[in-house]
């Protein structure tokens, strides 16, 4: 009876299979080109039907997290739609009774998925995909699947598998050797194992019965090898069903029975960057352009009126100074001459410098004499002027109403040591001046197999003291209201390197002065930048540390160098110091690549001595959205560094005005890094200079300058 009932289970499961696969092949239902969507994810938390892989695409830019629970098995997923053919996913998975050592064995894995082709009118859309592609090798497969939709609501995949994806339906052929062996540290590429041995079928179908409920049905290739050996599944059929059901535009709900044996759950959210939570902005209207009378060229009538002594007029100064503040700008210095005007300003509120500088220039049209035709803003970040941007009043009055970029054609931007000098009069009463902040925080420590999730909350309070252009007093602590991260076992593989990092738990007290630091920002030269920094650097570390940036106002290159003298910080005593002392520094290449695109190279010596480079990537939207990833690898041996093998992470940079649809500079960071260990490991200072200098200048003005006249 078993063994009929086996063969019974593969015939219909390769009828299934061959019926998917000849749909996607034979189907000859008229659609247009297009690329082929979803907003629902499988149980690997990418685009899948259950368990196997689709040939679909999330929208370009989209984010999703998704958590799913089958049998013995829990998988969080964070994924990324790279590009619109590139998708990649970081899971974290744990699975019940896998090994003797473990209650539950946790498993980070990184996926990649590309669409070779989008879906056409007989074509369907084809991806290549890998799993776990530098990982233990547990989850490790690769695939090639195709999707193609059958009129408006049936989509059929078929697909071929490796790996764990050819564990069931063999197709009775290998390519090459495949070990299967896992691997204790993973965190290095197994591409020695990528398309090698046997190869399985896949296939399945979704169905669209309305706008909110889909049904799904797969035949696996997955035999769930390691689990059924372990006696923790029961794999009775290689058929998987189930529904899928948009809770809201942005939750996606799936029930599921899998293998003849267990239920599965899952729910996805999601949220794309390119589109805001609150459309348009809440922000209030700015002032309207004044326009000049006609004779507004006639300088002469009106130099004698508006300006003392040829230079200053106190008046405009100090009206344009209150309605700046209105406007969350801060008015530093301004000169005036009979036809030009320049004023220097700090930007407190609007992320897109872009339109900090139309409602500046509204301002400046109605502060200024007629005869002003030149109006040049120059932003000034740490009480450094560090852009200046240059536009015709003209073009301010007779642009008003017309599509942001004929403004941009007519504006120009220089470094300010670049411009010819008027006499600057500085408003009395700018420094000294504080800023402050108090807000909720919440600091999360993952992928600790004892613990997978450890997380901090509490209140943290900002300061940044400026006492005169260039220098000021910066400050940071945090008080913990509750959570569990100090808990955390410090122990660290066998290795050599100083405990750098591995002991940021001792670090997680009740009361933590995070930094406490004094800094001298300088523009020295046209194009170069400098910072010098004294005091409680970071949480774990204070001393001196030193910076030199060359950055052009145009380039898309910036060069940098940094020096530090590390001390490491005592665990209770929040002034003390420990016996630990070293110094470092890095040579830093920073490049913007277009299209959105980010690269920085990082090359010298990090915190345990050893010396390497750190390579990060980062995809750059218009509205300040930012996600990247980066890898450090150094001269300290994959074996010594422990599990991971590098360091490396996944960084995510949320604008707040994306979500609250008001203007401000404030934004939410997150790192999803291996577990923190000692190698490759480096000084976090606050301020450096390249992120300081380059949201003020050319480049990333351009990017936002559609909020010109917002």
């Amino acid at each position: 009876m078993q063994g009929r009932r086996a063969r019974a289970e593969r015939q219909g499961g390769k009828a299934l299979l061959w019926a998917a696969v000849g749909g996607v092949a034979l189907s000859s239902t008229p659609m247009m080109a297009e690329e082929l969507h979803t907003s629902r994810f499988g149980l690997y938390g990418s685009a899948g039907l259950l368990d196997m892989p689709t040939a679909e695409a999330a929208p370009d830019g989209q984010l999703s997290l998704s958590h799913t629970r089958f049998g013995p098995v829990r998988r969080t997923t964070l994924a990324f739609q790279i590009l619109p053919r590139l998708s990649g996913s970081l899971s974290y998975s744990g699975t019940e009774n896998l090994t003797d050592e473990f209650d539950v064995y946790w498993d980070r894995t990184f996926d990649l998925s590309y669409q070779l082709f989008d879906e056409g009118t007989y074509r369907p859309a084809v991806s290549l995909g890998l799993r776990d592609l530098m990982g233990t090798s547990l989850l490790g497969s690769e695939y090639i699947v195709a999707t193609k939709s059958v009129g408006e609501r049936l989509r059929v995949t078929g697909g071929l598998g490796w790996g764990r994806l050819a564990t069931q339906n063999d197709l009775g052929f290998s390519i090459g050797n495949r070990d299967g062996d896992l691997r204790d540290t993973g965190g290095t590429l197994n591409y020695d194992q990528w398309f090698r041995g046997p190869v399985g079928a896949f296939g399945g179908l979704s169905y669209d019965l309305n706008d909110k409920l889909t049904v799904l049905a797969e035949y696996s290739s997955d035999a769930y090898l390691a689990e059924t050996e372990r006696g923790i599944v029961t794999h009775n059929s290689p058929f998987n069903v189930g529904l899928s059901y948009h809770i809201t535009p942005h939750i996606t709900a799936t029930a599921s029975y899998l293998y003849g044996d267990m239920f599965g759950f899952g729910i996805t959210g999601f949220l794309n960057p390119k589109t805001p939570a609150v459309k348009g902005g809440l922000e209030p209207a700015p002032i309207p352009v004044m326009q000049r009378p006609s004779r507004s060229a006639d300088a002469l009538g009106w130099s004698g009126a508006w300006i003392e002594d040829g230079t200053d007029a106190p008046a405009i100064r100090k009206a344009l100074a209150r309605a700046m503040a209105k406007e969350g700008l801060e008015l530093e210095a301004m000169s005036l001459t009979a036809t030009r005007a320049e004023v220097r300003f700090n930007n407190t509120r609007f992320a897109a410098r872009a339109e900090a500088l139309g409602r500046l220039s509204r301002l400046m049209s109605r502060a200024f004499p007629p005869s002003v035709e030149t109006f040049v803003m120059t932003e000034v970040v740490e009480g450094v002027p560090t852009q200046s941007t240059i536009v015709p009043r003209t073009g301010v009055e007779r642009l008003e109403f017309e599509p942001a970029g004929q403004m941009l054609a007519v504006t120009q931007f220089a470094d300010p040591r670049a411009l010819p000098s008027d006499p600057l009069v500085r408003l009395d009463d700018v420094y000294p001046r504080l800023h402050w902040s108090v807000s909720p925080y919440l600091t999360a420590s993952v992928f600790d197999p004892e613990s997978p999730l450890r997380a901090d909350i509490g209140l943290r309070g900002k300061v940044n003291y400026e006492l005169m252009p260039g220098l000021s007093l910066r400050a940071s602590t945090s008080v913990r209201l509750s959570g569990n991260i100090a808990d955390e076992d410090v122990s660290v593989d066998d290795t050599t390197l100083p405990p750098v990092r591995s002991e940021a738990p001792y670090y997680s007290n009740q009361v933590q002065l995070e930094n406490l630091t004094a800094n001298w920002y300088g523009h020295p030269a046209e194009n170069i930048f400098t910072r010098a920094s004294v005091g409680y650097l970071e949480r774990m570390y204070g001393g001196v540390s030193g910076e030199v940036l060359w950055k052009k106002s145009a380039s898309r290159l910036a060069l940098g160098a940094e020096v530090n003298y590390a001390l490491k910080r005592d665990f209770d005593d929040l002034f003390g110091f420990g016996d630990y002392d070293i110094v470092t520094g890095h040579v830093s290449g920073y490049y913007d690549m277009g299209n959105g695109f980010h690269g920085q190279v990082d090359v010298g010596r990090y915190l345990a001595g050893d010396w390497g480079a750190t390579f990060s990537v980062d995809r750059e939207f218009n509205n300040g959205w930012r996600v990247g990833a980066y890898a450090t690898l150094t001269d300290v041996p994959f074996d010594e560094f422990g599990e991971g093998s590098f360091d490396k992470g996944i960084r995510i940079s949320m604008p707040s005005d994306w979500f609250a649809g008001t203007p401000t500079t404030e934004r939410n960071d997150f790192l999803l890094q291996s577990l923190t260990r000692d190698g490759g490991a480096r000084l976090n200072v606050q301020g450096r200079l390249y992120e300081r200098i380059r949201g003020t200048q050319q480049p990333e003005i351009e990017d936002r300058w559609g909020r010109y006249w917002r």
